[in-house]
């Protein structure tokens, strides 16, 4: 008997060692912000004593949670070089086991990268549900979610990053200068996993997606066509199926200590002087959803992981902004803590927060240099409210209160705006019904929210397939929302790119958003050129945006009649005698005192403002 025991305990420690997860992966050596904190996730690791061999970098610390398999390992890379890292951990029982960490040396201009900004059309794809461009990834062995299913609205329909790749060309073409894909990043789950929303994993892109190098190659051939890539980050929760739900690193981790207590959506809490406490707490603190358990940012060493994830992929895919979902759900501290070190690494870099409310007070609030002087460290945010204006306006019947004096209303709350020109206005998201069935499937109100889109003092988000009318239920239902892109597959009937088998009206939609979105990506009076706007009068609004070289004039007439529009209301813009060039027909022509708008018409004219002597 003895014999046989030591016989097992010589084999046990001769035994290969239990293989590390270590996060980040790897880190750069010319960072501003000079301490790492690297994650050791092994079974019980966390009896293991550490040691950092030989290295200019210095092991100020090592911490330990409530689980036996995480080490956290505080460093200070301020005298390192891009080079190897060598650590030992010793065991209790004698053992160790070394691994080596790499420091890298940051891409030439890194930190000068220049994020998304007014100047940009952003264009929001759902990866599976956009193409199709490496079959062999559809299923993936291991995974909960193992079936391809296209005639299922909620399963997984095999769109992929390679399938983004190949339509580069065709995003280049329509004027598009921003790729913003929803999350890429592994979402291990039995059902509805395509969404991307419920991490399992921060540092790795979903196998059924591709791999990590394949988001540098679609960032990469992006930059080849002028086109950034925004990544969507999620802090405030994790998929139920992450390993932090059943062996979280400390008892806090989670949300009401990884207990279901689900949030109560109350967005206004939090600026609401009369909100009680406790409501608080419950909007801020609790889970989304039972299958979204809910991150607690307050805790000090999730917090710090979540701020090096950020870093990590803005650097390692060359990213030009992040789109932070479910932002107010986050803790407050912990966003501008992450926002200000996002900044300090690249200072000319962009986030876009959702905040999902009708209420400019409420998404005002979080935007940077905001009215209300909350102090915040992100620069733009969705502009749900204005977006609402804008259904409002286009679907509601022409009244003093009703109809397109929502639209030249909303401007006024610019004012609570930190800086309401960074704000992204879109025509939908992978969240609303599409945009052509919220119109009733009204092509001229369609040209109308494309035209406002275009040239409203916001930076434009395109859904994919809006240029195409690409249809929904009005009620939420977001399989059916995110419909797959035509073409995306072979054996697809019709074609984006070809145009085979596109109905007539759905080419001339995709002419129209492509000749005003690459007029606008040419256009400097369309990015930070003023605004001015004139109340709407007998069913027409008319604005303008303008610089000292030209002036955009969009005129939208509502009505069922035809308008003879008289121009000197706008002699503070334009000339008396005025050459114009109008954008979608592109004809050029003088014009005199007034201006013939057809019935339900959206004209967009460029004028020459430069002033000779």
């Amino acid at each position: 008997m003895r014999l046989l025991l030591s016989v097992v305990l010589v084999l046990m420690a001769t035994q290969a060692p239990a293989a590390l997860r270590v996060e980040p992966p790897f880190w750069w050596a010319d960072m501003k912000h000079t301490r790492l904190q690297i994650v050791v996730e092994a079974p019980n690791v966390a009896d293991a004593e550490v040691s950092l061999l030989e290295s200019d970098a210095k092991l100020l610390g090592v911490q330990r949670g409530d689980s036996h398999n995480y080490l956290f390992l505080d460093l200070d890379l301020a005298e390192s070089a891009p080079g190897s890292l060598h650590f030992d951990l010793v065991f209790p029982d004698g053992t160790s086991q070394a691994f080596t960490y790499e420091l890298r040396q940051r891409a030439p201009g890194s930190a000068q990268r220049q994020g998304f900004g007014p100047r940009d059309l952003i264009y929001l794809i759902v990866p599976d549900r956009f193409a199709n461009g490496d079959t062999r990834n559809d299923v993936v062995a291991g995974l909960a979610e193992s079936k391809v299913d296209r005639k299922d609205p909620n399963a997984r329909h095999g769109g992929d990053i390679a399938g983004i790749v190949a339509h580069l060309d065709y995003l280049q073409d329509l004027g598009v200068t921003q790729l913003w894909p929803t999350p890429l990043v592994e979402n291990d789950a039995p059902q509805f996993s395509y969404h991307g929303y419920g991490a399992t994993d921060f540092y790795a892109v979903d196998p059924r997606f591709g791999s990590n190098a394949d988001v540098v190659h679609l960032s990469r051939q992006a930059s080849e066509r002028g086109i950034g890539l925004i990544q969507d980050i999620v802090l405030n929760h994790i998929g139920s199926g992450h390993r932090w739900v059943s062996d979280p690193p400390t008892h806090d981790w989670l949300g009401f200590g990884g207990t279901f207590t689900p949030t109560n959506h109350a967005r206004t809490t939090l600026q609401d002087p009369y909100a009680a406490d406790i409501d608080r707490k419950r909007f801020n603190a609790g889970w989304f959803t039972e299958t979204l358990p809910d991150l607690n940012q307050q805790q000090p060493l999730l917090a710090t992981y979540l701020i090096q994830m950020s870093l990590w992929w803005i650097e390692f895919a060359g990213l030009s902004g992040i789109r932070q979902d479910t932002y107010p759900y986050a803790d407050h501290a912990f966003l501008n803590e992450w926002g200000r070190r996002i900044a300090l690494e690249y200072p000319s870099f962009n986030i876009v927060g959702e905040e999902w409310s009708d209420n400019p007070v409420v998404v005002s609030y979080w935007q940077k240099g905001n009215a209300r002087g909350n102090p915040s460290s992100t620069p733009s945010m969705m502009d749900f409210p204005l977006y609402y204006q804008m259904l409002s306006a286009l679907t509601g019947e022409e009244r003093w209160d009703a109809g397109l004096i929502r639209l030249y209303q909303a401007p006024v709350n610019d004012v609570l705006y930190g800086d309401p020109n960074n704000l992204v206005l879109f025509d939908g998201n992978h969240d609303t019904a599409r945009l052509y069935s919220l119109l009733d499937e009204d092509f001229d109100a369609w040209k109308m929210a494309i035209a406002f889109l275009f040239t409203a003092k916001r930076i434009p988000q395109l859904f994919y397939g809006t240029e195409l009318l690409m249809t929904s239920p009005k009620e939420r239902n977001d399989g059916l929302v995110r419909a797959d892109f035509p073409g995306g597959w072979t054996e697809d009937k019709s074609s984006a790119i070809s145009t085979r088998g596109l109905s007539r009206r759905a080419i001339e939609a995709q002419n129209f958003i492509r000749t005003l979105a690459n007029f606008r990506r040419n256009t400097p009076a369309l990015h930070r050129g003023d605004f001015k706007h004139y109340f709407p009068e007998n069913g027409v609004y008319v604005y303008f945006r303008y610089d000292t070289k030209d002036a955009v004039m969009v005129a939208i007439n509502k009505s069922t009649a035809p308008h003879r529009l008289a121009l000197d209301r706008f002699s503070g813009v334009l000339d008396s005698q005025a050459v114009a060039k109008n954008v979608v027909t592109g004809t050029t022509e003088k014009i005199g005192p007034h201006l013939a708008l057809a019935a339900r018409s959206t004209t967009v004219l460029v004028f020459s403002r430069n002033r000779e002597g």
